[in-house]
């Protein structure tokens, strides 16, 4: 979906979105990092609201009105004076079954690229999110998280068999390590990942990559949006992460024996 400097408006356009994609038969449904918020430090403090604020209300009766799981991006959330990156997630009945707070803060200043400094508004989160549904466990982090395998390994152990990924990928980042790191993660973790962007925006500030993406535990692109805004419904099938895995068990040979990695 396309991010707009009115935070109404955006909440409006997710709202409709989402209620389409549930009557095409949709039970789970994915927002863009910041999908309330232009992905600027100008707008993240005006924008953020607590937990249980005007935006978590809408998202809460948006699921439960339409019977469906929501990933609801992420907004800006404060709380004691300290301002997060954070994804709620809700169930059919609109209760929050997890909220991410993003844990590696986007800062960068790559030379003839993009320069951003999230960690000037954002603080950093220090949970690793799963959650369950009747189809399978979930795993969820935002964009600059899905850079660090450790993370994605983590939620994997805890029994995630697919991880979901709402991200900003801008035109330095994107067309080089977007799709890369997508299929990578899936590979790695034999699941399926799922990475939902803004649409691309020339216009603006920040400008998303875009490209929203689905891919499958052999490490294929399933579904690829372009540029524009879009409502893929994709098919996941859960019983195919487990035919992979028995196939090529790479996380039963894992050498605990030699190596570990463990939350401290």
């Amino acid at each position: 979906m396309k991010v707009t400097d009115s935070k109404q408006r955006n909440l409006k356009n997710a709202v409709e979105k989402i209620h389409a994609a549930a009557e095409q038969g949709a039970v789970l449904a994915v927002l863009p990092e910041m999908f309330n918020c232009p992905y600027s430090n100008s707008f993240f403090s005006r924008f953020a609201e607590p937990e249980g604020g005007p935006s978590w209300k809408i998202l809460s009766d948006t699921a439960k009105r339409n019977s469906i799981y929501l990933v609801a991006g992420s907004i800006p959330e404060v709380e004691n004076g300290s301002i997060y990156n954070t994804s709620y997630v809700f169930d059919r009945n609109g209760r929050q079954i997890a909220r991410h707070r993003k844990i590696h803060l986007f800062d960068i200043d790559i030379q003839d690229g993009q320069a951003f400094h999230e960690s000037e508004t954002f603080s950093a989160g220090n949970s690793v999110t799963v959650f369950d549904t009747e189809f399978c466990r979930i795993g969820l982090c935002i964009c600059f998280d899905l850079r660090f395998p450790e993370l994605s390994r983590l939620m994997t152990l805890k029994g995630a068999g697919l991880i979901i990924v709402p991200a900003a990928f801008n035109m330095t980042t994107g067309p080089a390590h977007w799709e890369l790191l997508f299929r990578q993660r899936a590979v790695d973790n034999q699941l399926f990942t799922i990475g939902a962007a803004p649409a691309r925006d020339e216009t603006s500030s920040y400008v998303s990559y875009a490209n929203s993406i689905v891919c499958s535990p052999w490490g294929d692109v399933v579904y690829r949006c372009g540029t524009a805004e879009e409502t893929a419904l994709v098919d996941i099938n859960s019983e195919y992460t487990k035919e992979i895995r028995a196939q090529l068990p790479l996380l039963s040979a894992r050498r605990t024996d030699v190596y570990e990695l463990r939350e401290p």
